[in-house]
């Protein structure tokens, strides 16, 4: 009898173990695209007054509420939106939970209810992440202005190849970009989005030159030379397109 009583606790406390093991962020990223400084002054607005605070409300923080660099100047113009959630169940709940928030509803119907006419907005996309086994949760640098954030994208010609890069990634580029003060945020697979099979990842940096001089560094570095031409990587192969975009925070941004 003690003895199943002791068997019996022992599995109840790896049964709470397993619920309470860390998991993995996922990570949605929202892109409004915009065609003029009307709409851009529309979606800064909603986001600012009545999206970002009703998220908050929602138990859910550290939104990073992007534009590009340059944005003002840019024939095309768009926002980046990076939220991130604790489960695939906090964000399957989200969009609910703001639907049945009152002040929000209130305070973005002329956003919501805007005439085809006047759309606040060309088109808005999304795209959902799973974040790595190497970091499996946002690492935010200490918020201050000027600060470059870089968003990639590595997409692969198939998925043999995709899971290549990502384990090349997983077991060496992480530490090497830890080593060089990448300051990554996030690593993540694309796991719902118009590119795939793909995966992005965004380091910060505290200038443009300073980006630049980092991606010099690794460029230069013996290890990433090692690696990359090693024939088990096919690293020459295992990317077909890779996407850049430099941006800085918003003012509506928690990073």
């Amino acid at each position: 009898m003690r003895f199943a009583l002791t068997l019996l606790f022992a599995c109840l406390l790896s049964g709470m173990s397993a619920l309470a093991a860390p998991g993995k962020d996922f990570y949605q990223i929202r892109i409004y695209r915009l065609k003029n400084n009307e709409q851009l002054s529309a979606v800064r607005q909603f986001l600012k007054d009545s999206w970002v605070p009703a998220v908050h409300r929602a138990g859910i923080g550290k939104i990073g509420v992007f534009e590009p660099v340059g944005i003002d100047t840019a024939s095309v113009k768009f926002i980046y939106i990076i939220i991130p959630f604790r489960s695939e169940k906090e964000w399957r709940a989200l969009d609910g939970k703001l639907l049945r928030d009152e002040a929000f509803v209130s305070s973005s119907q002329s956003f919501r209810n805007a005439p085809a006419d006047r759309q606040p907005y060309e088109r808005m996309e999304s795209i959902l992440l799973k974040a790595f086994e190497g970091q499996k949760r946002l690492v935010l640098p200490a918020k201050k202005g000027g600060t470059v954030f870089e968003l990639r994208s590595y997409e692969s010609p198939t998925e043999r190849l995709h899971e290549k890069k990502v384990a090349m990634f997983e077991n060496e580029e992480i530490a090497l970009f830890k080593k060089l003060s990448f300051n990554v945020v996030f690593y993540a697979r694309v796991v719902s989005g118009s590119h795939m099979p793909n995966f992005m990842y965004m380091p910060s940096f505290s200038s443009v030159d300073d980006r630049n001089a980092h991606w010099k560094t690794f460029g230069e570095d013996p290890q990433w030379k090692e690696m990359s031409a090693r024939p088990e990587n096919e690293n020459k192969v295992s990317v077909s397109h890779i996407d850049s975009i430099l941006m800085q925070s918003a003012g509506s941004s928690d990073w």
